[in-house]
């Protein structure tokens, strides 16, 4: 097989694995960020238990997708994790403290210690959501890279505005596909509630969403450069014209389900299209163009992407066997038992 499309099947496979993690662990992060204004303990147990079976499932496809890099892109993965160095020790300890509230909530009969866990799983769920948005903007912005394709910035231009925009659209958007997910796992005045919030996040979505495509038309004009006469981006495009489009027509009609499926595609698209602009760059350089990783001068050897990439065509058929299994087993109403979280 060619070195260059292997390169280029990589790419697909890592901008779908971690658009399926935006999709999948994108509803939980905002059900978990929702966790911390709902009020009453059976409300909160209700949001818990709602992503209780999946949420740990939905992580793998992170897993995944930064094993991808590695193995496809390893100069990249380096790169990125040593820009990201303490994000990355932020965003792990977010995950930890809200991993860990699953188990730990409900098991001393205080409301201190519920409350601490209680703010544990929703600033746990927060913090991802922004981190990662975060960190995907400075990706799009480029990062400063010298010659060597060496970090040569700090943690604070890390925070610049372009990526911050981003990162409150990345935590929006699982607001809204948390919110979109909760009506149809919910019931009565609590379903109703969350109806209303979702078309809210709707509106919200659509506005940074504008915002920050017209921002990018300054900070980040390469994204642009040839997108028209791409295929792919007029498909994605319209892909996402129609799904922002009839989300709000299937929640006003009540139906709640293809209003997810749709929030789910607004989601993939959009993510498509950053990858179309990004493509051939996986980590443009702000320093100086020709400094920036792309798929050929950051890749493994093509030995390498040919043994991954037959281990990944074995592999993900069942990782995705296995959450479409268990969103089958869980489908349905949340309901509370005795030994729900």
């Amino acid at each position: 097989m060619e070195y260059q499309f292997l390169n280029i099947l990589w790419f697909i496979l890592v901008t779908v694995l971690f658009a399926v993690y935006a999709i999948l662990d994108g509803f939980d992060l905002g059900v978990g960020t929702l966790h911390l204004f709902v009020k009453g303990e059976k409300n909160k147990r209700i949001l818990m238990n709602s992503i209780g079976p999946v949420w740990d499932g939905n992580e793998v496809w992170l897993i995944a997708g930064g094993g991808a890099i590695f193995a496809a892109y390893p100069l990249v993965y380096a790169t990125a994790f040593s820009s990201f160095y303490l994000a990355v020790y932020l965003l792990l300890l977010a995950l930890f403290f809200r991993a860990i509230s699953f188990e730990f909530r409900g098991k001393v009969e205080s409301p201190a210690w519920r409350k601490f866990w209680d703010y544990s799983f929703g600033i746990g769920s927060l913090l991802p959501a922004v981190l990662l948005g975060v960190a995907y903007g400075n990706i799009l912005r480029g990062l400063p890279l010298n010659e060597e394709k060496i970090f040569t910035g700090g943690f604070i231009e890390l925070l610049n505005p372009y990526a911050i925009l981003i990162g409150v659209l990345a935590l929006v958007m699982c607001l809204m596909q948390g919110t979109i997910y909760l009506t149809h796992k919910t019931d009565g005045e609590l379903k109703e509630k969350f109806e209303k919030l979702a078309t809210k996040f709707w509106v919200a979505f659509v506005a940074l969403w504008f915002f920050v495509t017209i921002a990018s038309l300054f900070v980040s004009k390469f994204l642009f450069d040839g997108i028209a006469k791409s295929p792919i981006f007029w498909i994605l495009f319209v892909l996402f014209l129609i799904s922002i489009i009839m989300i709000p027509i299937f929640l006003k009609a009540k139906k709640n389900r293809n209003a997810f499926l749709f929030s789910s595609l607004s989601i993939f698209s959009m993510i498509g299209l950053s990858a179309v602009g990004l493509f051939p760059k996986l980590i443009p350089s702000l320093t100086d163009t020709n400094n920036s990783l792309t798929i050929m001068n950051a890749s493994s050897t093509e030995r390498t992407l040919t043994t991954m990439l037959i281990i990944a065509l074995i592999g993900m058929p069942f990782v995705l066997a296995y959450t479409i299994y268990i969103y089958k087993v869980f489908k349905g109403k949340t309901i509370l038992h005795d030994d729900s979280y």
